[in-house]
């Protein structure tokens, strides 16, 4: 009888569990029905502004610059060409540069050019202009030109477009009216074929016209003169540049005549060496 009794406990208790584990079962799927069936809903998240952010939250900015820097200041000048231009009847000397302050949309610039030929200054041009961008690559320019050299003073009212045209063709073309009446435009372009990352070949032209012949100035009506090269330089650094070129600088047309009977060179072609230099 004592025997009996351990295994009618063990029997009933066999048979208790998987009842139990089956009840458990429903219900959790039961459970799972029901949310599904009908979903708890959470209250809506409150609105995201900006003016609630904090003011005095600490901003880090990447290497120490702001995210817009459209409003600095800056000083940048280059000296395009400062050569000396050799051929059988002498020696040249030439300079071409320009330097502008300012920002990304308003500048102030200064550009002066001319040739000291024969121990006298000739043909010296200096410009000072207000340029404002137009598009990320075209800049309007409007300012003053004086020629200032051995010869007579002229001074002009300038209006004109510089920039970058297709696949990075510098060009810049300016309208001038005299204090004398007298209208003129200067067309200038190069292009910069890189041979190598240091090795360049520029080829490079400028060309001037005039509405009334001035031979005080060695001047002619129409297209008065050229000045153009093909320049090889190399850049030691990107800051300075030596450079091998042929250059021509020459009268056309009635400014030809001109400086034939001023008893003048008309036009060379010059073996040529220089630096190009910027800051």
């Amino acid at each position: 009888m004592r025997r009996a009794l351990p295994v009618a406990a063990l029997l009933l208790l066999a048979t208790a569990l998987p009842a139990q584990a089956q009840s458990q079962a429903t219900a959790t799927a039961t459970a799972r029905k029901t949310a599904t069936a009908h979903p708890r809903k959470l209250p809506p998240r409150p609105a995201y502004h900006a003016a609630d952010a904090p003011t005095n939250a600490p901003v880090a900015y990447v290497g120490g610059m702001k995210p817009v820097m459209d409003q600095g200041r800056y000083l940048h000048g280059i000296l395009d060409q400062l050569e000396g231009r050799y051929a059988p009847g002498g020696t040249d000397f030439r300079w071409d540069g320009e330097a502008w302050y300012g920002g990304d949309y308003n500048r102030l610039w200064l550009k002066s050019e001319g040739t000291l030929e024969h121990g006298r200054l000739h043909d010296g041009d200096h410009e000072l202009l207000y340029s404002r961008a137009v598009s990320p690559y075209w800049n309007v320019q409007a300012g003053v030109r004086a020629d200032i050299d051995d010869g007579p003073t002229r001074t002009w009212g300038a209006l004109g477009v510089q920039g970058l045209a297709l696949y990075q063709f510098e060009f810049q073309t300016t309208a001038y009216v005299s204090d004398r009446g007298r209208f003129a435009s200067r067309i200038e372009g190069s292009y910069d074929f890189l041979l190598t990352n240091r090795l360049i070949l520029q080829p490079q032209a400028e060309f001037n016209l005039y509405t009334k012949a001035d031979p005080a100035r060695q001047v002619g009506a129409g297209l008065s003169d050229v000045d153009a090269g093909l320049r090889l330089r190399y850049e030691v650094w990107r800051k300075f540049a030596p450079y091998v070129a042929v250059s021509y600088a020459g009268y056309l047309t009635q400014a030809r005549r001109i400086v034939h009977d001023q008893q003048g060179e008309s036009g060379a072609l010059r073996l040529t060496f220089g630096v190009r230099s910027w800051f």
